[in-house]
């Protein structure tokens, strides 16, 4: 599976922070927490490629009450970086690290003890026949599925410059990519999940959660990413990208940068 540095992770969690907060006027994680608990008072979640815990700060409060969270990574440093637990008013979560790469090992997973499986940031990545051996696990355990932050494709700059179309196509070839869940899904990744779970009897909703990044530490950096992928796609297009990229750069300070991603809740 491919590793995401601890320093990436934080740069980026507060535009996911920002986005999910876009989206949850759509999702009621209380109402839904409420419906999944049934007569036990915890519930129980288990967060798949956890990386330092962004899912679960995000999402504890808006769950409320008592929870116990399973967190899966196959990187120890950043299981290392997780908190073993928290709270605030009317809420309180534990949390207990499993080391797992996801790749070789999904089924060691223990799906059955939970009543939600989360993720974020992770289905773009996967393939097709990982998505659906992750669902049937989910079916098997009749749990709900959150799964936030998933890349649909859409990007757009304000302003526009040459070469972003043809950056962007290449850059969307590369996203689609083997990652390690063998090719990666990319911006169809939301439409495959959502006919998966329709078929499988769930009822799904979906809500935009999409960056809008100003800030030029996070634009500099999706920049310079966007150009290093983009080349390793087609190393031949050194210059076309070059220039796209000092471009971009140069009017880091005047830019303003919509990601596109869908969060989508499923209830079995």
């Amino acid at each position: 599976m491919t590793g995401f540095s601890a320093d990436w992770l934080a740069l980026r969690e507060p535009f996911d922070r920002a986005a999910r907060n876009a989206s949850a006027a759509l999702l009621d994680l209380h109402a839904m927490a409420a419906r999944l608990r049934g007569d036990d008072p915890v519930l129980r979640v288990i967060d798949l490629g956890c990386g330092t815990g962004a899912n679960l700060r995000e999402l504890a409060p808006r769950l409320g009450g008592a929870q116990q969270w399973l967190m899966v990574d196959h990187d120890p440093r950043l299981l290392a970086a997780l908190p073993e637990s928290l709270e605030g008013p009317g809420w309180h979560a534990k949390a207990r690290p499993l080391r797992i790469d996801l790749e070789e090992a999904l089924a060691a997973v223990p799906f059955g003890e939970a009543r939600l499986v989360t993720a974020s940031a992770l289905l773009d990545l996967v393939s097709a026949s990982w998505l659906d051996a992750l669902l049937n696990h989910v079916r098997m355990a009749n749990a709900a599925v959150l799964f936030a932050l998933t890349v649909d494709g859409r990007v757009a700059w304000a302003p526009g410059l040459a070469g972003d179309a043809e950056v962007h196509e290449l850059f969307a070839t590369h996203q689609r990519r083997d990652k390690g869940f063998g090719p990666a899904l990319g911006g169809e990744a939301i439409a495959l999940a959502v006919a998966r779970l329709d078929a499988m009897g769930y009822s799904v909703t979906q809500a935009r959660s999409d960056w809008c990044i100003e800030e030029a530490a996070m634009l500099r950096a999706m920049i310079e990413g966007m150009a290093h992928a983009t080349l390793e796609q087609e190393p031949a297009a050194h210059e076309l990208v070059g220039a796209w990229k000092a471009r971009r750069l140069a009017l880091v300070d005047r830019t303003c940068l919509r990601v596109g991603h869908v969060d989508l809740l499923a209830m079995p």
